[in-house]
């Protein structure tokens, strides 16, 4: 017998860090997504009604895979006629006859990155390429995605849903391709490394702020991408290295002691990791040798930041022409709202307040709850108390991280105390 916390914990844990290994691992073995993603569910409840009794396995990952294989060979066979399916199965040899995985603790498995190339093929929309992969790999739900994309859950359902049975139809190669044929995928494939890195260091839900086995995973399948791609890799792959990797840098300080969330000005350097910052910074220049792509502008804006010792020794005029730059060569409503963030900080607060009531009156930002929490915190800078209340309670009514939440809560404390 073991500790059901112990257990639930440890099935917990395993979700959380190698959800993405263990669906990429199944798709490889059963050809099927919705398959999958299933009996990996079922494998996961099985293990929460198993583990107490029986024990947590020495390798908790390679039971949950040879469990949910199981499953999802029983789900194919009650799905289609047994002896149809099975005769199919006899000629190509992919499930009757494989043989069960040898799981090396130790070995980092690159089924994820098959899954990528295999989600980001050309035939499929660029949109739903990176969606497959954020929901598969990531383990995002679906309207965790769909927040993303800014588009409806049930617009995002029916994309997702199309692009699996798209795959499934056209019959496209669990595989990486050759190195010939990776730049018509690359944009994808970077894309959708970002958003997961993106997802880990920002979690979109729940307690944990940062899912750092994400962050980890992102940051591994970018050098390999740039391994895959020498001599000459791309430089928009070398930049989106260096902006994780930047990123990364500044984990340890984001959240304080109890938790909370640390704005970046108030962040402790002293905590920020050097080895990652030297990494990248040679990085972020041979990212910028081939021009200005949207991963080297966005390096070199990071850059900027971790090259102040101190908030305000911040270059926020140079951010605001990158910024510019980045608006002109990939727009988008979230990088004109980090553009208005900065043009605060060079201008003051009621220009970037301008700025953002611009993006708030076009509605593509409505129900994205940074927008109104930028707008709260300027308006809480130039004093107007009971506007920036309005925005922190509708940003508050939006978010849904718990560590956004308190600090969001916190803010919204403050003013309200200033305006009664």
């Amino acid at each position: 017998m073991v500790d059901l916390s112990a257990a639930n914990a440890t099935v917990d844990a395993v979700y959380r860090s190698d959800w993405g290994r263990i669906v990429a691992t199944l798709i490889g073995l059963v050809g099927d997504f919705d398959v999958a993603e299933e009996a990996a569910q079922e494998a996961f409840a099985t293990a929460v009604d198993q583990w107490p009794a029986s024990g947590i396995p020495d390798y908790p990952r390679a039971w949950i895979i040879q469990t949910a294989r199981h499953k999802a060979i029983d789900r194919i066979r009650r799905r289609v006629r047994f002896a149809e399916k099975m005769q199919t199965y006899a000629a190509d040899e992919s499930i009757a006859t494989v043989e069960a995985p040898a799981f090396d603790p130790n070995a980092i498995p690159d089924d994820q990155l098959r899954l990528i190339f295999t989600c980001c093929h050309p035939a499929l929309a660029l949109e739903a390429q990176v969606a497959l992969t954020l929901r598969t790999l990531g383990g995002l739900e679906t309207d965790e995605i769909a927040r993303v994309f800014l588009v409806p859950t049930a617009t995002m359902a029916q994309r997702l849903v199309r692009a699996k049975a798209k795959i499934r139809d056209a019959r496209i190669p669990y595989a990486v391709p050759d190195t010939v044929d990776m730049p018509a995928r690359l944009e994808a494939v970077l894309a959708v490394m970002y958003l997961i890195f993106t997802e880990g260091y920002a979690a979109t839900r729940g307690e944990t702020f940062v899912r750092t086995n994400l962050c980890a995973e992102a940051i591994r399948l970018a050098r390999l991408v740039r391994r895959l791609m020498a001599p000459d890799p791309p430089a928009e792959a070398t930049a989106l290295l260096a902006l994780t990797l930047l990123h990364d840098s500044r984990r340890e300080a984001r959240l304080d002691d109890a938790g909370d969330l640390v704005l970046l000005e108030d962040q402790d350097r002293g905590r920020w990791n050097q080895a990652l910052i030297a990494e990248a910074l040679p990085l972020v220049e041979e990212g910028l040798r081939e021009g200005p792509g949207p991963f080297a502008l966005q390096a070199a804006i990071a850059a900027l930041h971790c090259q102040a010792a101190r908030a305000e020794d911040t270059d926020w005029p140079q951010i605001v022409r990158l910024y510019e730059l980045l608006e002109r060569v990939q727009p988008s409503p979230i990088v004109s709202l980090n553009r208005a963030a900065a043009v605060a900080m060079v201008e003051g607060p009621r220009a970037g307040l301008a700025l953002i009531d611009a993006l708030a009156k076009a509605g593509e930002l409505e129900r994205y709850h940074l927008l109104h929490a930028a707008r709260a915190d300027l308006l809480r800078r130039l004093g107007s108390w009971q506007p920036a209340a309005d925005s922190y309670e509708r940003a508050l009514a939006l978010v849904t991280n718990d560590a956004e939440r308190r600090f969001l809560e916190r803010r919204l404390r403050e003013v309200r105390s200033q305006s009664s």
